[in-house]
C-alpha cells in the first residue's frame, strides 16, 4: 500500500479508501449491495491486511446498517483504533421527523451523536456534510461543525458533492470566525466523469485539500464487462439494475477500448487501470474503492503497485478529455501572452 497526507493536515492515509456502502442492503441501497455481518468482517480484514487504513461510511448507506456493520467488524476483528481513519456524513434524511434531515446545528448535533453509537466509537475522525442545503445558513453549518469538533466527537470536516463557490465560501466564513475549515473533498470523478476538473480541482490545488473521488469505476460501468459490443453485463451487476451515475456511453466505450489496450501491456484489468489513472492525478489523495467480495477487492488494491508511463496517460487523457467551457477557454486565451511558450 501506499500513503500520504491528508490535505494540509499531518494525517497519513492509504491511497486507496475503502468504502462500506455495499453493507447492509436495506431500502434503496439493496441495489447497490446486500453485504452481511460476515462479509463486511472479510473485507475490512482483507483491506486492513493489505495496508488500508482508511475507512469510509455515510449515516443514510442502508439507513445507518452500514455504520453498524462497519462498527461490529472493527470490534469483532480486533482492529486497533488509534490505526484507522474513519470518516462517515451528515446531511441526509435519517427519520420520518420535519428536522431530520440537512445542515442545521439540531440535525448535526444529532445526527454525530447517532453515528457513534452505531459505529461504538467515540470520536469520528473525518466528518463530511453529504451535499448541499439551500435551506441553513453556512454560517449555521459552519458553526455546528466547529462544535462537534470542540467537543471531542469529530476531529476534521469535509464536504461532499457541493459547488466549488460554496466550499469557498464556507472556508472563508471559518477562516474569518475562527473555525475549523474544511479539510477534505469527497466527489465523483472518475476517467469517463472529470466534471471535477474545471472548478473542484483547481480550488483543491489552491487551497491544499484533499480529494477523494467517490465511484471511481462509474458505478461498474469501468470494470470491463461493459464494452461496445457487450452493452449489458452478465451476472449480478450494479448497473444493471442502477445505471447511475451518469455516464456517456458512448464516449466511455472509447475510454474503456484504450483502457483494454493498456491494461494488456500491464497484465492488469480494465478496472484496475480506471483506478490507476485516478491514482497518477496529482490533485487525488485517496480513491474511494468499494467491493462485494474479496477477489473485487484485491483486484483493485493491486492498482496502487501499477506505473502508467508518460505516454499511456497522455492516451488516456486525450480520449476522456473535457470539452472546454466558458470562461475557461477564455481565461486561456487571454493568458497566452502571460508564458514563454504560450500555454498555461
Amino acid at each position: 500500500m501506499q500513503y500520504t497526507t491528508l490535505g494540509k493536515t499531518g494525517v497519513i492515509v492509504s491511497k486507496i479508501c475503502f468504502g462500506t456502502m455495499t453493507f447492509g442492503g436495506k431500502g434503496f441501497w439493496e441495489s447497490i449491495g446486500r453485504q452481511t455481518q460476515e462479509e463486511a468482517n472479510k473485507l475490512i480484514a482483507a483491506s486492513y491486511e493489505e495496508g488500508v487504513n482508511f475507512i469510509d461510511t455515510a449515516n443514510v448507506y442502508s439507513e445507518g446498517e452500514s455504520e453498524k456493520l462497519l462498527g461490529k467488524a472493527i470490534i469483532e476483528l480486533a482492529i486497533p483504533r488509534q490505526e484507522l481513519f474513519i470518516a462517515t456524513k451528515v446531511r441526509g434524511t435519517m427519520g420520518k421527523g420535519k428536522n431530520q434531515v440537512g445542515l442545521t446545528r439540531l440535525h448535526i448535533m444529532d445526527s454525530v451523536n447517532d453515528s457513534l453509537k452505531r459505529l461504538q466509537l467515540d470520536h469520528i475522525d473525518l466528518l463530511y456534510t453529504h451535499g448541499v442545503d439551500l435551506i441553513t445558513p453556512f454560517e449555521e453549518t459552519m458553526r455546528a461543525l466547529e462544535d462537534v469538533v470542540r467537543a471531542g466527537k469529530v476531529r476534521y470536516i469535509g464536504c461532499c458533492n457541493i459547488p466549488a463557490w460554496m466550499v469557498a465560501k464556507a472556508n472563508g466564513i471559518s477562516e474569518n470566525m475562527g473555525w475549523n475549515k474544511f479539510d477534505a473533498l469527497q466527489y465523483y470523478y472518475t476517467i469517463a466523469g472529470r466534471d471535477v476538473e474545471r472548478e473542484i480541482i483547481p480550488l483543491a490545488k489552491s487551497e491544499g485539500l484533499a480529494l477523494m473521488p467517490w465511484s471511481p469505476l462509474a458505478g461498474g460501468f469501468l470494470t470491463g464487462k461493459y464494452t461496445r459490443e457487450n452493452q449489458k453485463a452478465e451476472g449480478d451487476t450494479r448497473r444493471n439494475s442502477f445505471d447511475f451515475p451518469p455516464v456517456d456511453k458512448e464516449k466511455a466505450y472509447d475510454i474503456i477500448d484504450k483502457m483494454a489496450e493498456i491494461a494488456k501491456g500491464h497484465n492488469a484489468t480494465v478496472a484496475q487501470i480506471a483506478l490507476a489513472w485516478l491514482l497518477h492525478r496529482k490533485a487525488v489523495t485517496s480513491v474511494i474503492i468499494g467491493a462485494k467480495n474479496n477477489e473485487q477487492l484485491k483486484d483493485n488494491l493491486k492498482s496502487v503497485d501499477i506505473k502508467l508511463t508518460e505516454e499511456e496517460m497522455t492516451i488516456l487523457d486525450k480520449v476522456s478529455k473535457l470539452p472546454k467551457e466558458y470562461p475557461q477557454w477564455m481565461v486561456e486565451r487571454q493568458n497566452s501572452d502571460r508564458f514563454d511558450d504560450g500555454k498555461r
